[in-house]
């Protein structure tokens, strides 16, 4: 997979045809996912289940925000067993399995829960493993209206359409600390530009999806320590800002190990010396 291209490319989508997606398309993601996909945290137990059209009717009462859930010919669902980092390993695989469906040219879109009980009743879903992700995938259908949600307050939020795709994302330098928080002297220099691994790869992680596109992380570089940090964000919970970690997580070591080879993260880094604001938290770090 040329991750670089997949997550420049990939899109979330909204609007799905009718069509179911083919057997042997289900087929390679089940595939995929049993031998291909990349785990955060691999001695977690997991298990994929793949729905049909049937479990909208059944997943409307039980998943989406503020009332919407986004119709779809099939659904992915993630179960994993409950432990530390287990919400950021299941962003991490979903959004990996995300950019598998993007190369075999399908849409997807990522389903926010409150409620791992609730899906898990909705769906007839038998197992002592917990609902960690859901999304939503078939064939796309492109349009000129998309649904943007914009978060006036925690309390008006105005769902009309809007002629845009997407909310803007935060750019590289806005992610991107040099040995502590807040501080970029130098960074230029430090990461280099468009071809250099640690631009690429800083430039894949701004590209990720997040709850209502907050993005309420970055990270900090001291020489070769890369650590991602979580920031305070009242807009996202615990387990949406946890998947979002991984999606970041997925992002980058994705594209850096297109040249670093395989990348390991430590969980629940060191904030030493990162001079860390009041609720932010050091996530994982790397060292490339």
């Amino acid at each position: 997979m040329n991750y670089s291209a997949l997550i420049q490319n990939r899109k979330s989508a909204r609007e799905f045809s009718a069509n179911s997606v083919p057997a042997a398309a289900v087929a390679q993601i089940e595939a995929f996912y049993k031998d291909g996909c990349h785990r955060l945290l691999p001695g977690l137990r997991t298990e994929l289940r793949i729905f049909g059209t049937e479990a909208k009717a059944e997943l409307e009462r039980a998943a989406g925000y503020e009332d919407f859930l986004v119709g779809a010919p099939n659904y992915l669902v993630l179960l994993s067993e409950q432990a530390p980092n287990a919400g950021v390993n299941a962003g991490y695989m979903m959004e990996d399995l995300i950019l598998k469906l993007t190369e075999m040219g399908l849409g997807s879109c990522w389903i926010t829960f409150t409620d791992s009980g609730r899906i898990k009743q909705a769906l007839g879903i038998r197992s002592e493993l917990e609902v960690a992700a859901i999304a939503a995938f078939g064939e796309g259908v492109r349009g000129l209206r998309r649904l943007r949600f914009n978060l006036l307050s925690m309390k008006n939020v105005d769902n009309s359409a809007k002629r845009q795709y997407f909310a803007p994302k935060k750019g590289v330098y806005d992610l991107s600390y040099l040995n502590a928080w807040g501080k970029q002297d130098g960074l230029d220099d430090h990461i280099g530009f468009y071809d250099d691994m640690l631009w690429e790869a800083l430039y894949a992680a701004s590209l990720s999806p997040s709850y209502l596109n907050r993005q309420p992380y970055g990270f900090v570089i001291r020489d070769t320590s890369i650590t991602l940090v979580e920031m305070a964000d009242a807009y996202t919970d615990r387990i949406d800002g946890d998947l979002d970690l991984g999606v970041v997580l997925l992002h980058f070591t994705a594209a850096a190990s297109q040249w670093a080879g395989h990348i390991a993260w430590q969980m629940d880094a060191s904030a030493n010396e990162l001079g860390l604001p009041e609720g932010y938290r050091a996530v994982a770090a790397c060292k490339l």
